[in-house]
C-alpha cells in the first residue's frame, strides 16, 4: 500500500550533497544511495537505515524526518565525529536555588 504521494514525496528541506547537488524527493535520495555509495558499503548500518527510512516513507507515508535524518547519517557515513575539549561547557556552575539563599 503507497503512502501520501509515494516516491515522489519532497523534503522539506532539501538535502544538500558534498559536491552541491540537491536531493529533493524520496525517489532521488534512492537513486543516489544505489548509484553512489559503492556495493561494499551497502550493508553498513548507515546506508541500510537510511535506505529503510526513505523506502518507509515512500511506501508507508513514514515519517520523512526519519528518511532526511537516515540520509545525512548515510552521506556522512565516514565522518568521525570528535569531541572538542576546547569548548566550554555552558553550565559552568550549580544554578542558585531559592532554598540556597
Amino acid at each position: 500500500m503507497a503512502g501520501k504521494g509515494g516516491w515522489s514525496r519532497r523534503f522539506d528541506e532539501s538535502i544538500l550533497l558534498p559536491d552541491g547537488r540537491k536531493l529533493r524527493t524520496l525517489a532521488e535520495t534512492m537513486a543516489w544511495l544505489a548509484k553512489e555509495v559503492p556495493k561494499s558499503e551497502h550493508k553498513m548500518e548507515k546506508v541500510q537505515t537510511a535506505a529503510h527510512c526513505v523506502t518507509r516513507a515512500a511506501e508507508h507515508g513514514g515519517p520523512m524526518i526519519f528518511a532526511q535524518m537516515g540520509m545525512l547519517q548515510a552521506i556522512h557515513r565516514h565522518r568521525q565525529r570528535v569531541f572538542n575539549s576546547d569548548r566550554e561547557d555552558p553550565h559552568r556552575g550549580r544554578r542558585k536555588l531559592k532554598r540556597d539563599t
